[in-house]
């Protein structure tokens, strides 16, 4: 009596999801699921053409519902010859397709023989189809795939059965072997695969019958029982708490009744909450070991096949272009009109691609041919370094140019402004200075040490050999280094078009860079970060300067500015050293609770002294995100109610980044040495 309420337990679980699933299906599945592939009747069956035979009962109907990577074809290689017809998507039953799911019925769902063909597809030479048959009924005993038993098992089956048989003309086995005979016509038939038992649980009767079944799809197709194994999955084990656990010991041992059956394990194939049937990765796992022991039989090393996610396909509008930061000969990163970046990579191997861009994070998707796209929200006009990350790990993107933030060498846009951007960009016409690399010497530092070094139009014209110049010491942020000014600020240009237009006198202007290119120490505290670069520019850099280029030497003709980091650097510097400098700046300065009454030992508290010694103090900062966190335009108050002729500029929509720093700079040096 238990054996007969465990059997029926089993039947009526199988069914009741199985419906289950075909209500919640979706009706609509990938275009590529009804692309049918003719197979011309006047050739002869390809060799290369591999044919399996599938069949079962529930767990090889499928039951899961497809996830997003199940959906996604795996070409012309794997193709399913449909036992029954699909008008929605386009199947006709005979007629091979490719395999997309449902491969049983209409309203079936995942099933282990999906990615058994994907697992074939990966793992066998690429002259080598794969094609699956497909037959299986939820609950169904194995006597409804023998033939003398079918007559009086469709007699005796359960009404809600019923309409699942009919499907088949009431002839499963029949109808498996009709179409197993036109496939034979197109290739060669190389294996069989089942799952059923969990309706037969205990019945010692079973590994016979299923010998039997097997048997007579060997006579019927003339098969060679040496050359075509049975494949059985075993069932859902559920920890041990699976529904139908003591089928699987019968299964364990079908190869002792069945010499050229193997049995695939189901041990730790995950299931649904049902205990019964697998979920949609228990399927994909035990799938996948299918297409293993096939792949081996056939004497083929098994891979496994690669997840790809199905993608909506990112259009590119046509008038978007491409960036001056792309490296020749990329055809992307791409901006559009509204300043949305489309982004790829190529990175076949790839399991996750990430863009990290102006504080957000962007999954990049995979165009199913190892192509990674994303596009981004509308990016603000100016300058941005990004990363992509690949697997977890950060690299520059190899079609960009590089530059040197965020403490590491990155990718960077350059998002462009209109022409109120004119005054970052070389003019036609605009006599263009030089921007030289050079190492010296430092003793303070014991070693040598890098600055960028830019000096006027004219400063290499023979009416001019005689002539000295101004320096300005002009300081990068924290994370940065001494090529930031140059390459993502622009500073040359500036310089040019404002000493081309009379603003600004011709100067020198000096970029070293101040030992703020690596992280913050631990227990390193504020004040010290960078100070060891103090000594370097008073003792070493600034000599060297004056001695190997014609400069003006005295306090008057010598300025500091920097940005964020910089600008701290800038007031540490200046202010401790009134003797050396007479004009400095700040641009979103990293300037912090700052106590102006008694800063650098009260220097502020005595503004006439101050005013005559500093002739041009000069702040500014944007006003969006951190930089509205540094208080620059209150501490300029603060100074300008103690009478320092302070003053403060605004940097309208930008933040902490070389859009700021550029105004600022543009800003600050038309006040210099006049």
């Amino acid at each position: 009596m238990r054996k007969y309420l465990l059997t029926f337990l089993c039947m009526f679980v199988a069914f009741s999801v199985t419906a289950q699933v075909a209500k919640k299906t979706p009706k609509k599945r990938s275009p590529k699921e009804s692309k049918n592939v003719s197979v011309s009747a006047n050739t002869p069956a390809d060799p290369n053409f591999y044919i399996f035979l599938c069949f079962g009962q529930s767990n090889m109907e499928g039951n899961a519902r497809p996830e997003a990577q199940d959906l996604v074809s795996p070409g012309p290689r794997f193709l399913l010859m449909p036992a029954v017809d699909d008008p929605q998507r386009g199947r006709k039953m005979g007629e091979w397709c490719e395999a997309v799911p449902p491969l049983c019925r209409p309203n079936t769902g995942l099933t282990p023989a999906d990615w058994f063909g994907r697992t074939l597809v990966e793992s066998l030479p690429e002259n080598i189809k794969i094609g699956v048959i497909h037959v299986a009924i939820g609950g169904i005993d194995i006597k409804g795939f023998l033939p003398d038993s079918i007559p009086s098992y469709i007699k005796r089956a359960p009404q809600w059965m019923k309409g699942m048989l009919q499907a088949y003309d009431n002839n499963p086995y029949e109808r498996l072997v009709t179409l197993a005979k036109k496939a034979q016509k197109d290739g060669v038939i190389k294996g069989i695969l089942m799952h059923q038992g969990e309706t037969n649980t205990g019945d010692p009767e079973w590994a016979r019958m299923v010998k039997e079944v097997y048997d007579n799809l060997c006579g019927d197709l003339q098969l060679k029982p040496e050359e075509v194994n049975l494949y059985a999955g075993n069932i859902v084990q559920a920890d041990g708490k699976g529904v139908c656990i003591g089928c699987k010991k019968q299964i364990d041992e079908l190869p002792l009744t069945l010499h050229t059956s193997q049995v695939i394990s189901s041990d730790n194939c995950t299931n649904g909450p049902d205990r019964l049937h697998f979920d949609a990765a228990g399927y994909r796992e035990l799938g996948c070991r299918y297409g293993e022991a096939v792949a081996r039989f056939l004497g083929y090393e098994p891979k496994r096949p690669k997840i790809q996610m199905p993608v909506k396909k990112i259009e590119v509008p046509a008038d978007a272009f491409i960036p001056e930061t792309t490296v020749p000969g990329n055809e992307f990163p791409k901006l559009d009109k509204q300043n949305r970046g489309y982004f790829y990579l190529k990175a076949p191997d790839a399991k996750k691609v990430i863009l990290d861009i102006c504080d957000k994070k962007y999954d990049m998707q995979s165009d199913g041919q190892g192509g990674w796209m994303c596009v981004t929200d509308p990016l603000v006009v100016g300058f941005h370094y990004y990363f992509m990350n690949i697997d977890g790990v950060n690299f520059i993107d190899p079609a960009t140019e590089t530059f040197f933030g965020c403490n590491r060498e990155s990718g960077g846009i350059e998002v462009p402004e209109g022409s109120e951007g004119d005054y970052y960009r070389p003019q036609k016409g605009v006599p263009a200075g030089q921007v030289r690399s050079l190492y010296y010497w430092s003793e303070s530092a014991k070693s040598f040490r890098h600055a960028m070094v830019y000096t006027p139009a004219e400063y290499e014209l023979k009416k001019f050999q005689k002539k000295r110049y101004p320096v300005l010491y002009l300081q990068h942020g924290m994370g940065e280094d001494e090529t930031g000014w140059s390459k993502q600020g622009h500073m040359q240009h500036i310089m040019d078009n404002a000493i081309a237009s009379g603003e600004a006198v011709p100067m020198i202007v000096v970029m070293e860079s101040g030992d703020i290119k690596a992280p913050m120490g631990r227990g390193q505290g504020m004040g010290d970060y960078g100070a060891s670069f103090y000594p370097v520019l008073l003792n070493d850099l600034i000599p060297y300067i004056d001695s190997n280029f014609r400069t003006k030497t005295d306090r008057e003709n010598r300025a500091m500015a920097g940005l964020s980091w910089g600008g701290h650097q800038t007031f540490d510097v200046v202010l401790t050293n009134l003797d050396k400098f007479a004009w400095m700046g700040t641009f979103s300065g990293a300037i912090f609770n700052l106590d102006v009454k008694t800063a650098y030992d009260g220097v502020f508290t005595n503004a006439d002294d101050f005013n005559k010694k500093i002739h041009y103090l000069f702040m500014s900062s944007g006003t969006e995100g951190m930089d509205q966190m540094f208080g620059t335009e209150k501490m300029v108050q603060s100074l300008n109610d103690m009478g320092i002729n302070a003053v403060y500029s605004k940097s309208e929509g930008t933040a902490h980044e070389w859009l700021t720093w550029r105004r600022g700079l543009k800003e600050f040096i038309p006040h210099l040495f006049k």
